[in-house]
């Protein structure tokens, strides 16, 4: 997710490194396998990066895609 919002369809796999990133068309594509800070995402709570492969992913109402370090930092999340 290259723009960090949820898109409501199926998302294209990206195989990186040996993880699967996903984007939504052929542009998110190639960001995703040619620029390693679009395979990384901040957690809200922590601020430390997250790969975005490794993550615990959440949304808001309006699609905002959230990254998390775990299920624990999710849960203390207050938007």
């Amino acid at each position: 997710m290259v723009n960090n919002q949820f898109m409501g369809k199926t998302q294209i796999p990206v195989a990186v490194g040996g993880k699967t990133y996903f984007g939504c068309c052929a542009m998110c594509k190639e960001k995703l396998e040619k620029n390693e800070s679009a395979r990384t995402g901040t957690d809200p709570v922590t601020g430390k990066p997250v790969d975005k492969a490794a993550a615990v992913i959440a949304r808001d109402d309006s699609g905002k895609v959230f990254y998390f370090e775990s299920e624990a930092t999710m849960q203390r999340y207050k938007p």
